[in-house]
């Protein structure tokens, strides 16, 4: 009898012990999430034959062609962005072109304006371009080019527009009404326990100095930033580098263009643990080795866009 009560007693113990390891162990595995998403930037689409500048625009088909099979090649990517720049020009046979081709993603894809995509003078004005992105993409049913969504528990996407369409230039701004709105953004993410990660096409640190293509009210943004100590990184594309940098609680990401060398996009992989955050970033080439070539060959300074080991293929870790 006595032998009974103690297998019963020992059986019990090791009973609970089992339970409390299922409970804590599930418990630390729900908060451990993770998501992964492909970045491409500054495609500059067009019907050029020849090349221009550094970009290799004759091969800008084919280029983006290679990046969506290889995307869809991609095994557990939670969604697809397309940093601005999208098109070389706004005009709606290339836009068609564009959202034909990204309608070929097994991801849902999303999209963030870029000056190319918002030139002003042009016939396929800033308005329409979105109207039609929004007609060919079921997944953009959002009312303005800034918008944020929750692709997955732990997780709040912000897309932000700074795109200039009144005049001809390549700088950014974020107007008040926009701030305000990503201030409010990064509240309910810190509320909700979400690491923001935003979107753009300007990036807030610059790869390299350049007066005519940075973000004009750069200071009111990261003060926006700032007044929120909670983590988060930023991906943009504009100045065709490839750049990754932290700062403080604040991880900066940019990605090059497709039509100038290193003619590549990113693969970022985010864990969002307890005490930290986990960003495994990756750059991935294009397969078309000639075009890559030709776009070294035209590039004034390959180091320059290609950017360090460590801004190509990182893993980087920010803690909460």
């Amino acid at each position: 009898m006595k032998k009974n009560k103690k297998s019963f007693l020992g059986n019990f113990i090791v009973l609970l012990i089992l339970i409390a390891f299922v409970f804590f162990g599930a418990n630390s595995l729900s908060y451990a999430n993770t998501l992964k998403f492909a970045q491409i930037s500054d495609v500059h689409l067009s019907n050029k034959t020849i090349d221009t500048s550094y970009k290799v625009l004759s091969s800008s088909k084919p280029l983006f062609e290679d990046v969506i099979s290889q995307i869809n090649k991609q095994k557990g990517l939670d969604f697809v962005i397309e940093t601005g720049d999208l098109l070389d020009k706004p005009k709606k046979k290339l836009l068609d072109y564009a959202c034909e081709q990204l309608n070929q993603l097994k991801y849902p894809w999303y999209f963030a304006f870029g000056n190319h995509d918002a030139a002003v003078g042009s016939e396929f004005k800033k308005d329409k371009y979105f109207d039609f992105i929004q007609k060919h993409n079921k997944n953009m049913n959002f009312e303005k080019p800034y918008y944020s969504f929750i692709p997955k528990q732990g997780f709040r996407v912000i897309v932000l527009d700074a795109t200039v369409d009144t005049k001809i230039t390549s700088n950014g701004e974020l107007p008040q009404e926009q701030l305000k709105w990503l201030d409010s953004q990064l509240t309910e993410a810190e509320k909700a326990n979400q690491l923001p990660l935003i979107f753009l096409h300007h990036p807030l640190h610059e790869p390299f100095p350049s007066f005519h293509h940075r973000i004009i009210n750069a200071k009111e943004f990261k003060d926006v930033l700032d007044s929120h100590k909670i983590p988060m990184a930023i991906f943009t594309g504009h100045y065709h580098a490839t750049r990754v940098y932290k700062e403080g609680h604040i991880l900066h990401v940019s990605t090059p263009s497709l039509v100038t060398y290193p003619c590549a996009f990113r693969i970022i992989k985010i864990d969002n643990k307890k005490d930290k955050v986990v960003f495994d970033i990756s750059l991935k080439e294009t397969n078309l080795k000639d075009v890559q070539k030709k776009a070294k060959i035209m590039t004034f300074s390959s180091s320059t866009y290609k950017g360090e080991e460590s801004d190509q293929n990182t893993v980087v870790v920010l803690d909460k």
